[in-house]
């Protein structure tokens, strides 16, 4: 059976010392295509767009933050506390989601403190673009060929040929398009539900689904972190399972508060 082969270039053109690279490329355009979504809801409820000049730099700041300890600290523990100093060379690679979203929340919380918006409301609005950059960051994975599948006969199977010839599952494809499914599935129910019930709602939906799908994925990725333990559950999973209980949770409050009265 012939698969496809893989071999982009991650590098999209050498600028002198510095690279374009298309991991780069998405996820930086995945956040100001974020902010464009952003844009229209706080048109939509009819709040001023022009307090989201500072809100890139915030959520930059705290997804990158976030995501760079979780990796060093949950997944290559060993080698970053013995170099401590590489925590800070983030251009080497090496983001966990899990702590991208921590990083967000913290962001989320002094960008709403700043300017008197209700955090709540802030929480549920930015679920709909964060489920669009997780999708882009799992295409930028694409492109680097990392975050690999487990070795396949599936027909859709890929062979990464910058790491080997083996056809593999194409784990990134799973994850980003489950993503792009979850921004679908977001909107629409935003668009058709109460303003005060989206703040309440769209934070569970995003929690219990994005990590549901991510505790289920990694049964089909190869091992991620430099250590293994006797539990039977990845990093990954057990980094997952906290979002998805607190998802759950968040959906039960909010379907049984549903006639409570709600502060905007």
């Amino acid at each position: 059976m012939e698969h496809f082969i893989w071999d982009i270039d991650p590098i999209i053109l050498h600028l002198g010392p510095l690279q374009l690279r298309w991991y780069g490329l998405l996820f930086v355009g995945s956040f100001f295509l974020g902010l464009m979504l952003l844009q229209w809801i706080y048109k939509r409820e009819g709040k001023n767009p022009e307090e989201l000049d500072n809100f890139l730099i915030y959520v930059l700041v705290g997804t990158v933050i976030g995501a760079r300890l979780m990796h060093c600290f949950a997944y290559e523990p060993t080698f970053y506390l013995s170099h401590p100093l590489e925590i800070f060379k983030v251009w080497k690679g090496g983001l966990a989601s899990h702590g991208g979203l921590i990083g967000v929340v913290v962001a989320l919380y002094l960008f709403a403190k700043r300017y008197g918006r209700s955090f709540w409301w802030l929480l549920a609005r930015v679920s709909m673009p964060g489920a669009l950059t997780a999708a882009f960051v799992r295409f930028g994975n694409l492109f680097n060929s990392e975050i690999l599948g487990l070795p396949s006969d599936k027909p859709w199977a890929v062979i990464f040929a910058r790491v080997d010839m083996v056809p593999r599952h194409p784990v990134q494809l799973y994850e980003a398009f489950s993503y792009l499914l979850l921004l679908f599935i977001l909107v629409t129910v935003y668009k058709k539900v109460s303003a005060s019930m989206a703040t309440k709602i769209l934070p569970g939906i995003f929690f219990t689904y994005m990590f549901t799908v991510r505790f289920l994925l990694e049964y089909t990725k190869t091992r991620q972190a430099d250590y293994t333990t006797s539990l039977p559950f990845t990093t990954g999973q057990m980094l997952s399972i906290p979002f998805v209980l607190l998802g759950l949770i968040w959906l039960l409050w909010a379907f049984k508060s549903l006639n409570a009265p709600h502060k905007e």
